[in-house]
């Protein structure tokens, strides 16, 4: 079995991506510092509790495991507190995949795949947006994922690290088995946040503004199903294992958009269940619009969506909040 380490292996899509590795015959080493992730979410291979932070952390890791690859997903990724504090996105995303770069090279470790999000891309209303789409990030988050692809890309050219970009955004959804799914303390992203309050049957759902160019006035977004995004992820491996490629990138989405209020409206239908809606403030760094376009990935990668229906990514969501959480 080949090893792969995976950052944020115990992270929301992290693990979604160790269990993918594992069923694919691949020894996933989570690598990971607890601090958004889970350790009940390592349930597919090894794991190594580490900082991105410490390059010592690192080198341990890389003499111990020798991984064929590296799959990155660790990030902090919350785009309001990355607009009330950047300084922790900026040292923790940047600094540290610098340093998981730097880490590579001295274990001749030179394939990665980068997990990146369609929100360099700004503000591109009424546009489904292609990789060859121009970037404007619009908060700090999203700037410091542009700036890591930057500096990946420098990389490729200097030191022959080859790597796949897979930029997506509103990734949802749980294992159909139930065993794992979305996970954060406090939990901030919407078809969780309103399903766990569904469940509790407390307090109301919010919208953060209705009064955007939108059809309905709510921000509007591209879900993708956990799976099909780790999918992309897995044949993306393949390909830079195998394929002469050194620096692809590729978006991720189903090519749909649904607004804040029709997921609201679907989650109320999959739980037979309602609570009060309030609409307050505009929260400061939020696009109103973003759809991706996924052709290249379809041609290249051979890849397809196979749950794109938003009922399915509810539905897979709901079984896995109803039937509980993750222990600390």
């Amino acid at each position: 079995m080949e090893n792969i380490l995976v950052t944020g292996g115990a992270g929301y899509i992290g693990s979604h991506a160790c269990k993918k590795l594992g069923q694919m015959g691949y020894n996933p080493i989570t690598f990971d510092n607890l601090e958004t992730g889970w350790r009940d979410a390592v349930q597919f291979g090894p794991f190594e509790k580490g900082d991105l932070l410490n390059p010592e952390d690192l080198n341990r890791v890389f003499s111990i495991w020798n991984p064929k690859a590296v799959m990155h997903f660790a990030a902090l990724s919350e785009v309001e507190t990355s607009v009330k504090k950047p300084e922790l996105y900026w040292k923790n995303n940047v600094i540290g995949s610098f340093n998981l770069l730097e880490a590579m090279l001295r274990a001749n470790c030179n394939k990665l795949i980068f997990s990146s999000t369609c929100s360099i891309y700004g503000e591109n209303d009424k546009v489904i947006v292609q990789e060859d789409t121009p970037t404007n990030p619009v908060n700090p988050y999203a700037a410091t994922k542009k700036a890591t692809e930057d500096m990946i890309s420098d990389y490729v050219v200097t030191s022959g690290i080859k790597v796949i970009r897979f930029r997506y955004f509103n990734v949802a959804g749980a294992a159909p088995q139930g065993n794992i799914g979305e996970f954060h303390r406090p939990e901030t992203h919407l078809i969780p946040s309103v399903l766990e309050k569904i469940k509790s049957e407390t307090g109301c759902i919010e919208i953060y503004c209705d009064d955007y160019g939108t059809p309905d006035g709510t921000c509007i977004r591209d879900f993708i199903h956990v799976e099909d995004l780790v999918d992309a992820h897995f044949l993306g491996l393949v390909n830079i294992l195998t394929a002469n490629r050194k620096d692809e990138v590729y978006n991720l989405g189903n090519g749909n958009g649904y607004s804040v209020k029709d997921i609201i409206q679907c989650c109320f239908s999959i739980c037979k269940k309602e609570l009060p809606v309030v609409i307050k403030d505009r929260r400061p760094g939020d696009a109103s619009t973003i759809i991706s376009g996924s052709k290249k990935a379809n041609l290249e990668l051979g890849w397809r969506c196979k749950f794109p229906e938003i009922e399915k990514i509810v539905a897979d969501s709901w079984n896995w909040i109803q039937k509980g959480s993750y222990n600390q």
